[in-house]
């Protein structure tokens, strides 16, 4: 993976898992933002702050940036990161898990 700064919003959304600060995390996305996630779709912003609670701060993960690339299309982004905490850590069946942002 060829390493570039991650944009803010990216750079936020990290920053406030590790925090534990779903309002951070949340503001990082539209108030009509979605969110894919292995099949569940979550809307909005509260969407984003209940699967956060249940997913991310909710089971105390924290995110290291590994790297970032420019993704396939204009204002996207490839982003590897190694997850830890008391929830999902690792790839599911050899595959990495993909956060659709847009």
């Amino acid at each position: 993976m060829t390493t570039i700064e991650p944009p803010a919003a990216i750079r936020t959304f990290i920053d406030g898992t590790d925090r534990g600060d779903v309002e951070a995390l949340a503001a990082t996305f539209p108030e009509d933002a979605q969110l894919h996630d292995c099949g569940r779709e979550h809307n909005g912003r509260d969407g984003v702050r209940d699967r956060d609670r249940t997913d991310d701060i909710g089971v105390r993960s924290r995110f290291k940036l590994v790297g970032t690339e420019a993704g396939p299309s204009p204002d996207s982004h490839v982003v590897a990161l190694t997850v830890t905490g008391d929830g999902y850590n690792g790839t599911r069946d050899g595959l990495i898990a993909v956060l659709r942002i847009g």
